[in-house]
C-alpha cells in the first residue's frame, strides 16, 4: 500500500500545476448546533458529530456554483470534463497503516445527516478491509481532514484526476474581531479554522479558487445548521 501511495503522489505531483490557496472560517455558528445535538446525535447515531459532514455540506453546495471545481482535465487527450454531480472523496486514514479515499457517490444528493451517516460507513469500511471497488473509484473532488490530529494548515497533494482537494484543519479556540450589538468591534472568543484548497492552475485561476473557497466559508458561517439536523 505505502508502494502504491508513493506511486500515486509523485504521479500527481509531476501531472497536476499544484497551487494552495487558504481562508480563515469562523465555525462558532457550527460548534453551537454542535454543542446543542451532542448528545442527541450520539444516542440517535452512536458516533460523534464533527466538523467534517459540515465542511462537506458547504463545499457540495460550492461545487454547483463553480463546477470548474467539479472537473477533471486530460491535455494529452485535450479533454475537459466538468461533472454535473458531485462524487465526494473523503481521505480515510488506516490508523497510521495508510490512506485510502472513499467516494460518497451523489453526494450533492444528500442533506448533512446524510453525508456524516455515508462517510462514517465507508470509513468503518475502509479501517475493516471491506471496501469494493466501488467505493473507492470516481471521485469528483476530495476532502482531506487532518484537524483531529492538530494541524493548523494543510497543503494537500490533489488526487488526480481531480483538479482540487479542501483541506480541513483543527478549529480551536481563538479571540476575533467581531462587530457587537451596536455595530462596533469588539474583541470576543470564537472556535477559528482553516479551509486550505490544493488545485491544478491548468484547469483554472486564482479568481474562481479564492470565490469557491469565500463560498464554502459563507456557507459555515451563515447557514441554519440546526434546520439540516431536525
Amino acid at each position: 500500500m505505502r508502494l502504491r501511495i508513493a506511486e500515486r503522489m509523485v504521479e500527481a505531483r509531476r501531472v497536476a500545476a499544484h497551487v494552495w490557496t487558504s481562508v480563515e472560517v469562523d465555525f462558532e455558528r457550527v460548534e453551537r448546533v454542535r454543542g446543542l445535538w451532542r448528545e442527541e446525535w450520539r444516542r440517535r447515531e452512536g458516533f460523534s458529530l464533527t466538523y467534517l459532514p459540515f465542511v462537506a455540506r458547504a463545499t457540495i453546495d460550492a461545487l454547483g456554483a463553480f463546477p470548474v471545481v467539479n472537473s477533471s482535465l486530460d491535455l494529452e487527450a485535450g479533454v475537459r470534463r466538468v461533472f454535473r454531480k458531485v462524487h465526494l472523496g473523503v481521505a480515510v486514514d488506516l490508523d497510521q497503516g495508510g490512506l485510502v479515499v472513499v467516494t460518497v457517490r451523489d453526494a450533492d444528493d444528500l442533506r448533512l445527516v446524510g453525508l456524516a451517516r455515508r462517510i462514517r460507513e465507508l470509513a468503518s469500511k475502509a479501517r475493516e478491509g471491506r471496501l469494493e471497488p466501488d467505493d473507492i473509484s470516481g471521485s469528483t473532488f476530495t476532502i482531506t481532514n487532518p484537524g483531529p490530529y492538530g494541524s493548523f494548515m494543510s497543503a494537500p497533494i490533489i488526487n488526480v484526476p481531480n483538479v482540487g482537494i479542501l483541506s480541513t484543519d483543527t478549529v480551536a479556540k481563538r479571540p476575533a474581531v467581531v462587530s457587537g450589538p451596536d455595530g462596533s468591534d469588539v474583541i470576543a472568543i470564537r472556535h477559528i479554522g482553516y479551509l486550505g484548497l490544493s488545485w491544478d492552475h491548468r484547469a483554472f485561476d486564482g479568481s474562481t479558487a479564492v470565490l469557491f473557497l469565500n463560498r464554502i466559508k459563507h456557507n459555515i458561517e451563515t447557514w441554519d445548521w440546526e434546520q439540516e439536523l431536525t
